[in-house]
């Protein structure tokens, strides 16, 4: 607790390190924040040829909202997941990147990280923005259920930051951490049924596999977005209790550790 009041008496300074973020990222380019939208349609447009078409990956039909669309059915597993590994890859380097400032000045660490969080909190809207308008024209009756997505965004938000606490103090004293989390997000990629629909990893995996994969989190966090945006229904109350009791444990142990590892960072960054 005593970190958590830290962290609320800085949040002015929390506020200006956002901003400076959010001015920073698309400085001197040409298409500034509208990259926020063309690089995740990019990657539909990639993910969908290649599974959507060379491999003639079929999306289930929206129940009950009708809707049906590889593309759409993609962008609420990919979008959540993109969201993610973003606030890990911000968290890497939000104090190895801001070096001379930990030296120098005395103030919770943390806010380093929370800027960065926010930063992605901002893109991630702007992304989810557009996908909604995208769904409405498309005929997906979701608007019911926004603030459950709005909800859901909210926990992933605060499940990442967990991560992203520790990997940022664990990158200043294993500098491999960054080349290691790569790697590691890619399996989990993978491990997530994003570009694939569930029914496929239950048929093809072994039964070992899958007792292994119901472990993971971002399994629950994509079967939601997909009830609400695709479906147009209400998630399970079991998985909504489900991600808000993983969300704040992954905070709570991600700032353990960071408190932990935090005390010698301005002799080691």
């Amino acid at each position: 607790m005593h970190a958590v009041v830290s962290v609320y008496r800085s949040r002015e300074l929390l506020w200006n390190l956002t901003l400076r973020e959010l001015r920073t990222k698309y400085r001197r380019s040409f298409l500034g924040w509208a990259w926020s939208m063309l690089n995740p349609l990019a990657m539909v447009a990639i993910y969908g040829y290649v599974f959507g078409v060379l491999f003639n990956a079929q999306a289930p039909v929206g129940d009950p909202s009708g809707l049906k669309g590889f593309a759409y059915y993609l962008l609420c597993g990919l979008l959540p997941w993109n969201f993610f590994a973003l606030v890990n890859n911000l968290g890497l380097g939000s104090i190895s990147g801001n070096a001379g400032l930990v030296r120098r000045v005395a103030f919770p660490r943390e806010v380093l990280v929370f800027s960065n969080v926010l930063h992605a909190c901002v893109q991630f809207a702007i992304e989810m923005a557009l996908f909604g308008v995208i769904l409405l024209i498309a005929g997906s009756p979701f608007l019911p259920w926004l603030p459950v997505v709005v909800l859901t965004s909210v926990l992933l938000a605060v499940f990442g930051s967990g991560f992203a606490l520790a990997l940022s103090v664990l990158s200043v004293y294993f500098r491999d951490m960054s080349y290691l989390w790569a790697i590691v997000l890619q399996v989990w990629f993978f491990a997530t049924p994003i570009v694939y629909p569930p029914e496929l990893l239950e048929a093809q995996a072994p039964d070992w596999v899958q007792s292994i994969l119901k472990f993971n989190p971002m399994n629950g966090f994509v079967e939601t977005y997909r009830r609400c945006l695709y479906d147009a229904a209400a998630p399970g109350w079991k998985t909504m209790l489900g991600l808000v009791l993983i969300s704040f444990v992954s905070l709570t142990i991600g700032w353990a550790i960071f408190n932990r590892m935090s005390r010698r960072l301005p002799e080691e960054v």
